[in-house]
């Protein structure tokens, strides 16, 4: 039985992660802040909710930066909310935090005064919102294209290199849902409050080779 490692630096939604995992059966799935265990696993979530500051103190503290670059090069490797935000060079909050850099562009603030159409959007971005994906990705598969994915964040995205974007949002401004890169696949929705279609992401997660 295969072995899907959630990293656990404590600043995550663990429990719902591995449930959903569990339920779309993933395999023997393992909370864990144990580096060995995770070099050892053959599929390696990274959740995260909360301010990047001290996800990013934690990361380093742990030395789990250095290791989500080394397990996220060879295995199927999918980042979450700030999970995936912290893959990102730069992120705005907290004054300014440099992050992993495993995926070049920035996190930046919605902002107080974002509007569209003359109404006033509220911040944080929190509910139900149309993904457009923007490439073919086995991750997509049996996915429609803007289909509905559960979305908290004062944060967007915004990618240096657009072939990159996997799957993109729109709130007031036009945003990074989704990045891929070889085996690295990271979202900033979360799977697992977004019912049907975020099961099928995770379970097409937990069959995926790591390859376009």
């Amino acid at each position: 039985m295969q072995t899907v490692a959630v990293i656990d630096y404590g600043m995550g939604n663990l429990h719902s992660v591995a449930k959903a995992l569990e339920h779309v059966g993933a395999g023997k799935v393992l909370i864990t802040s144990d580096a060995a265990v995770i070099r050892e696993a053959d599929r390696v979530v990274f959740p995260g909710v909360g301010a990047i500051r001290d996800c990013m103190a934690e990361i380093r503290r742990l030395g789990f930066d250095s290791l989500v670059r080394e397990v996220s090069q060879d295995r199927p490797f999918l980042g979450i909310c700030v999970g995936m935000q912290a893959l990102l060079d730069h992120s705005e909050e907290n004054d300014g935090v440099d992050c992993i850099g495993l995926f070049p562009g920035n996190v930046r603030f919605f902002g107080k005064g974002l509007h569209e159409d003359g109404e006033h959007l509220k911040v944080p971005h929190m509910g139900w919102n149309e993904v457009s994906q923007a490439i073919d990705h086995p991750l997509w598969h049996d996915i429609p294209d803007r289909a509905r994915f559960y979305f908290v964040h004062s944060y967007y995205i915004t990618a240096a290199n657009a072939a990159q974007v996997a799957g993109s949002g729109h709130y007031g401004v036009d945003f990074a849902a989704a990045l891929a890169d070889g085996s690295r696949f990271a979202v900033q929705f979360h799977p697992e409050k977004s019912h049907t279609h975020g099961l099928q992401l995770l379970q097409n997660f937990a069959g995926w080779d790591g390859r376009r």
